[in-house]
């Protein structure tokens, strides 16, 4: 239960942080922020692992960079069900995945060790 709420946490932040720091990705509050990384938490559970095992071949070819896009393809889907947070541009969205992936594991990682 504590590694969802953390993971959840993280999400929101990391999005957070992605809409502050970029212009083409808009959060409207830190509420929506979390509301966003709420969603991105489901889609990361539910829908993103039979993506990656439907697009592993693709991903293999290109030597795993695929999987940048299918992660894009997890945050867009988040900005299309959520309209507090918005990604606009496939490069934006896939600079922004790359973000929020990066942002999200430090600070998952910050708090898991301070959970324990």
């Amino acid at each position: 239960m504590t590694a969802i709420l953390v993971a959840w946490i993280a999400n929101s932040l990391a999005i957070y942080a992605v809409g502050y720091l970029m212009t083409s990705v808009e959060v409207a509050s830190l509420r929506d922020a979390f509301i966003a990384g709420a969603i991105l938490s489901v889609i990361n559970a539910i829908v993103k692992p039979v993506v990656v095992v439907l697009t592993l071949p693709i991903t293999i070819v290109t030597l795993g960079l695929f999987y940048f896009v299918v992660t894009a393809f997890c945050l867009y889907l988040t900005s299309v069900l959520y309209p507090g947070f918005m990604v606009q541009g496939f490069w934006a969205t896939i600079f922004a995945a790359i973000l929020v992936s990066l942002f999200s594991s430090f600070i998952n990682n910050v708090l898991s060790s301070a959970t324990r």
